[in-house]
């Protein structure tokens, strides 16, 4: 997909390919489609020039948007594994994810380089934490520098390799694991193209029609289907006069971006599709009844995208227990093991995860059955928290909370309704501790954790069981919400 993306920029390249909104909701071409493909050939020649070939490992902490996009593509040409850097997963986090990348280069916006540098206390009030860059390799600024960024990347021309008919690694996801062993899914240039073709026959795109979202599996279909991309507004007032401006044949959003979208009581129109976190059958018809034609909840996991999705309509009218996420997409197969959880196989699945053999089915995580021929979950299988369309793995960051003074830490979700949670911490001190003297001995824990930040601190007893009285979640969750519900209650 990314080669037939590469080859359609060039079709019509004055046409707009990336939108973005103004304050007003009004609509500005942020790149045609020539800008992309003029951008990817620099960034692959400057590349190359820098000496990085095929299998090197890049590093990209640069926002979504054409600069994003183009570094992708000139990834691809260069037959380079892009290894993705979130700024929201905590320095600690992210310094082990990347040390185990071992990218050979890592390409910033010098807003990456700022959340890593000068602005890192204003930044992690915006729970964003970048560890030191050029720590971990040699760094290049990507776009327009700033005062103490790195050199930029360049914009040199000049004939460069194109290695993209190999099917080697494309990308790195990391999703899980711990700051020792952190677990990253692998790509392969198949499996993402699969992927994506996936994708353009669930969401059908018309070329010259905008598509609104952000993210790169909607970017790359959208503009090789010859579709421009208007970037979603952060602010849900501005994305409300977006829409009605840019009147978007499908849009993605993720079950929070909705709901808050959905506040603003807007006008919608065309085809809606959400994911990244469960999608309620309320939420879909909040989102009908708004205006939008369809409305979709898709399935997918980093390590298979997309699996299942279901319209509205359908999900609606299923009466039996759990979660119906629709039948399987073309191709994609899918089977129960001996616990309960649902396996997947399918064209677009990963290949691997980094450092591990290759898998077979892929384990979802998620106890599910199979029911006339739709998939329908019933929670997960272990103890992850989803939070915002974020998951958050508690083992990655609870040994952190053990400071001096803590005699036991968990970190639980409390439902706060709609399929989201609410992140807790639950602390039991020491006996004799300072409450107050603990509270300020967590304070630079919690700032390095990023998007896992709780949301609340509750001083308490960790509730126990079994005959290793190993913290009960269950009941640590309950007891969260309770405190929760008490604190509402005094207000």
């Amino acid at each position: 997909m990314l080669d037939e993306l590469a080859a359609a920029l060039r079709r019509h390249p004055d046409r707009p390919a990336v939108l973005a909104a103004r304050r007003s909701g009004t609509t500005r071409v942020r790149a045609t489609r020539g800008d992309l493909a003029g951008l990817a050939d620099r960034y692959a020649a400057a590349l190359h020039h820098r000496g990085l070939t095929e299998g090197d490992t890049l590093g990209v902490a640069v926002r979504p948007g054409p600069r994003a996009l183009s570094v992708m593509l000139a990834a691809f040409r260069l037959g380079l594994r892009v290894a993705v850097l979130d700024p929201s997963a905590g320095a600690d986090v992210l310094t082990a994810r990347l040390r185990l990348a071992a990218p050979a280069l890592v390409v910033a916006d010098a807003a990456a380089q700022a959340v890593a540098g000068w602005a890192r206390p204003l930044a992690r009030r915006a729970q964003l934490d970048l560890p030191r860059l050029d720590t971990i390799a040699p760094v290049a600024t990507v776009g327009r520098r700033l005062p103490f960024t790195a050199p930029a990347l360049g914009g040199r021309g000049g004939p460069t390799p194109d290695r993209s008919g190999s099917d080697g690694d494309a990308v790195v996801i990391f999703t899980s694991g711990t700051t020792s062993a952190p677990r990253a899914v692998v790509h392969t240039r198949a499996s993402l193209a699969a992927g994506m073709r996936q994708v353009v026959d669930l969401v059908r795109p018309r070329a010259d029609e905008p598509v609104l979202g952000g993210m790169f599996f909607v970017l790359v279909p959208s503009l090789a289907s010859g579709a421009p991309v208007a970037l979603p507004a952060r602010s849900p007032k501005v994305l409300a006069r977006q829409i009605v401006q840019v009147k978007p044949q499908a849009s993605y959003l993720t079950p929070p971006q909705l709901r808050a979208l959905l506040a603003e009581t807007p006008r919608l129109s065309g085809r809606f599709y959400s994911g990244s976190a469960p999608v309620s059958a309320a939420l879909l018809d909040r989102v009908k009844r708004a205006g939008a034609s369809e409305a979709w909840g898709v399935y997918a996991l980093t390590e298979l995208f997309p699996a299942a999705a279901v319209e509205q309509a359908e999900k609606a009218a299923f009466t039996g227990d759990g979660d119906l996420v629709g039948a399987p997409l073309p191709g994609v197969r899918a089977q129960v093991d001996d616990g309960g959880q649902l396996l997947l196989l399918g064209p677009g699945q990963a290949d691997r995860y980094l450092g591990a053999e290759p898998h077979d089915w892929v384990a979802t995580g998620d106890v599910g059955r199979v029911e006339d021929g739709r998939l329908v979950l019933a929670g997960r299988c272990k103890d992850m928290i989803l939070r915002a369309a974020e998951n958050i793995y508690p083992g990655l960051y609870e040994p952190a909370l053990h400071v001096p003074g803590v005699n036991l830490a968990v970190l639980v979700g409390v439902p706060a309704g709609d399929g989201d949670e609410r992140l807790v911490a639950v602390v039991e001190p020491e006996p004799g501790t300072d409450p107050g003297k603990l509270r300020r001995a967590l304070a630079p824990v919690l700032d390095r954790m990023g998007a896992a930040r709780p949301d609340r601190v509750v001083f308490a007893a960790v509730p126990t069981a079994g005959r290793s009285r190993k913290p009960d979640r269950a009941a640590a969750s309950a007891l969260a919400a309770a405190r929760l519900a008490d604190a509402s209650e005094q207000r």
